[in-house]
Formats: structure tokens, C-alpha cells, sequence
């Protein structure tokens, strides 16, 4: 699923539901750089853990 994130997009983190949406600054040889709307940017291996695709009708405001 990593190989399909492009900057932009928008994911969660499946064990950190505190994070909130992040959008996808980066995708590099499966290292992802998130920024978080909660918890700023984190950067991501894709081979450890599987961010989950954020549709914009799943957002809440």
C-alpha cells in the first residue's frame, strides 16, 4: 500500500488514532514523511507499518 501514497494524500496511523489525518509530504524507497495535524511531521517505514487511506468524505470536523 505504501508504493501508492503520493504527497497529498491523506492517512492515519492505525495505532495512533492521537495523531489525527496527516498529509503525505514524501514517499522514498518506502520511507514516509506525515505531517500530523496533531503531532507535526513523522517520517514513516512503509515495510512496518501500513498507514490507512483518508477519503475526504471520511473527515470530521
Amino acid at each position: 500500500m505504501t508504493s501508492i501514497l503520493e504527497p497529498g494524500m491523506l492517512v492515519r496511523h492505525p495505532s495512533q488514532d492521537d495523531w489525527g489525518v496527516g498529509q503525505v509530504q514524501s514517499n522514498i524507497n518506502g520511507k514516509v514523511t506525515v505531517n500530523f495535524r496533531e503531532t507535526g511531521k513523522i517520517v514513516i517505514d512503509g515495510a512496518r507499518v501500513m498507514l490507512i487511506l483518508v477519503q475526504n468524505s471520511d473527515l470530521t470536523t
